[in-house]
């Protein structure tokens, strides 16, 4: 029997997915074999030593400590994409509510309440505060073209826009997916300088921090309306409030509220509703179950933050699956233990991700002693037989 814990309450078509018979799912599981997260802090969660992995139920994985997941050989997974249709339509609500000032908008015409038969007449006379630009014909930068960026662009290309994005890391699936007439940055430079809206759509790491600030808004156009629904660190504030007040920006819109930014004229701070949809609340949990059972019964890696996809048959005895560091002769220390105990490898698959590593064997013959020897080599996080 497997324990799943549950960190947050996940959609029932997530939870669902795990067959009762093999699986307990549930908040007050002990000792979990894996875990399912949504916003949970885990920072300064304790592992257990039966934990093999994590599923956050959403995109960011700000919440979960990521290094000392791989140094304990926990496999930590995201579900990029399952939430990028309803962020998609917020951003588009943002484009066309700092444009419009609708917010402000609404804010002044409750204010007319009790106003009687004169409201007419008062919104007439007053609606001329809230005049705002048409998006069509507009240029639009989006900074970051992964799920979302992509849904934007092709979105906003329909409206009428112009649009122009920038991604360093732009994959060639995520680029066939971009319609005709999305045009496709040499540099980040050319989306400040084309812009008259500009939306970001980025992770948020050491690289992305302050992606806005005074450097990157001197390149901008005048007037230029700014969209963040990715991560709030990815603006800085300070340097937004004294651009704001200039008129260097005319508007931003954010998913990410602080002190700071409330009652600020020209900021609308939306509470964090970019994934609030029973749609994507489902993506998000279904998507997260399907990559847990994947790895715990078949040990398939697939959309882990911090270890590479990989994938490898069962066609012999056993499976075994190592984690470990990405450091020279670690498969072939593997591999020769293996050999040494009698075992017979049939086949083999070994990815890499950065600093760490996953290999996966079918294996015909006794693994148990060898396995044993593989999990005290310097490097090596955790070893698993399936």
């Amino acid at each position: 029997m497997h324990n799943i814990l549950t960190l947050n309450k996940i959609a029932a078509v997530g939870t669902d997915n795990f067959n009762k018979a093999y699986y307990n799912v549930g908040d007050a599981v002990s000792s979990p074999d894996a875990i399912m997260v949504r916003s949970a802090n885990m920072l300064d969660y304790s592992f257990n030593p039966e934990l093999v992995a994590i599923a956050r139920a959403g995109a960011g994985v700000n919440n979960i400590p990521i290094d000392r997941c791989s140094e304990a050989g926990i496999c930590v997974f995201n579900t990029p994409g399952a939430n990028s249709n309803a962020v998609k339509e917020l951003v588009i609500a943002g484009l066309l509510l700092s444009s419009r000032k609708i917010a402000a908008g609404i804010e002044w015409a409750k204010t007319l309440k009790g106003e009687g038969e004169a409201v007419p007449k008062l919104v007439e006379k007053g609606k001329s505060q809230f005049v705002g630009p048409e998006i069509m014909g507009k240029t639009i930068g989006i900074v970051g073209l992964g799920a979302i960026g992509i849904k934007v662009a092709n979105t906003a290309l329909s409206l009428g826009m112009k649009v122009i994005g920038y991604d360093p890391f732009l994959s060639v699936n995520a680029a066939l997916g971009l319609k005709p007439g999305v045009e496709v940055a040499k540099s980040v430079q050319d989306v400040y300088a084309e812009a008259d809206y500009l939306t970001l759509h980025l992770p948020y790491n050491k690289d992305t921090a302050n992606t806005v600030c005074r450097e990157s808004l001197a390149k901008m156009k005048d007037g230029v309306r700014i969209l963040n629904f990715a991560r709030g660190e990815l603006v800085n504030t300070e340097t937004l409030l004294k651009a704001i007040a200039s008129g260097k920006v005319a508007a931003y819109v954010t998913d990410f509220v602080s002190d700071e930014l409330i009652g600020v004229d020209g900021v609308i701070c939306i509470p964090h509703l970019g994934a609030s949809t029973p749609e994507s609340e489902d993506n998000c949990a279904y998507m997260a179950a399907v990559e847990l059972r994947d790895y715990i019964e078949n040990g398939r890696i697939h959309n882990s933050v911090n270890l590479p996809d990989c994938e490898l048959s069962k066609t012999a005895d056993h499976l075994v699956c190592v984690i470990h560091k990405n450091i020279p002769a670690m498969v072939s220390s593997v591999t020769g233990i293996i050999s040494e105990a009698g075992g017979n490898i049939e086949s083999i698959a070994s990815k890499s991700k950065k600093d760490w590593a996953y290999t996966m064997l079918d294996v015909t013959g006794d693994v148990q002693n060898a396995c044993a020897k593989i999990a005290a080599i310097d490097g090596v996080a955790r070893v698993r037989v399936l």
